[in-house]
């Protein structure tokens, strides 16, 4: 039976993106194939289990008498290193609506319900796995949109409208505010995309 390695299953709010506000069960899978300098998971720690011992973790973090399941969000690290469309399908036997976010270097399942790619230093898979629903940047200069727009046309023709930049969280109160005012300044210059914000930190939840 396969294994996963998983370093915390938890739930929460969706504090990013499109699903902001959301109630999520997050399964958070180790290992990534980047090392990404401004990365705040900590991912290299695990658990090997199951996927029937997963879905067992995931159903006792929410009410077993709630007649809205809460979303799933298989995130990492870099979960399509792990995750397979077999495993979505048991997800989805089970009720649960599937989301993932990736960093879009190797093609995600197919039969996901939202797909958030967030490029970071490699440019994203041309491989046919499902294609984003949503693209989020972590912005820390206009080039970082600007350079994506440039390398990665075919993903902005096929994603549709949701486009998301997200200052970077430095850890500096006041580099974040000059990243923020770039950001803002760009979005109002760029009106395609939409700002996201880490609102799980804003009011202080995981």
């Amino acid at each position: 039976m396969k294994r996963y390695r998983v370093n915390n299953i938890f739930y929460s709010l969706q504090g990013e993106g499109h699903n902001t506000g959301r109630a999520a069960v997050f399964v958070r899978f180790a290992g990534c194939n980047l090392r990404c300098p401004f990365c705040d998971t900590e991912f290299d720690s695990y658990t090997e289990m199951n996927a029937e011992e997963i879905l067992a973790e995931i159903a006792t973090h929410h009410s077993p008498t709630t007649h809205h399941l809460p979303l799933i969000v298989l995130t990492g690290g870099e979960p399509t290193l792990q995750v397979d469309e077999d495993f979505v399908d048991l997800l989805h036997q089970h009720g649960y609506e599937v989301a993932m976010e990736s960093n879009g270097t190797r093609p995600a399942p197919k039969n996901l319900d939202w797909l958030t790619v967030s490029p970071k230093s490699l440019p994203p898979s041309k491989e046919r796995g499902k294609l984003p629903d949503e693209i989020k940047i972590v912005f820390t200069k206009a080039s970082d949109a600007d350079n994506l727009l440039s390398d990665s046309p075919f993903l902005f023709g096929e994603v549709g409208g949701y486009l998301y930049l997200q200052p970077c969280d430095t850890g500096d109160a006041v580099r974040n505010a000059a990243i923020i005012k770039q950001c803002v300044d760009y979005i109002k210059d760029h009106p395609q995309w939409r700002l996201s914000l880490q609102t799980h930190k804003l009011i202080g939840i995981e």
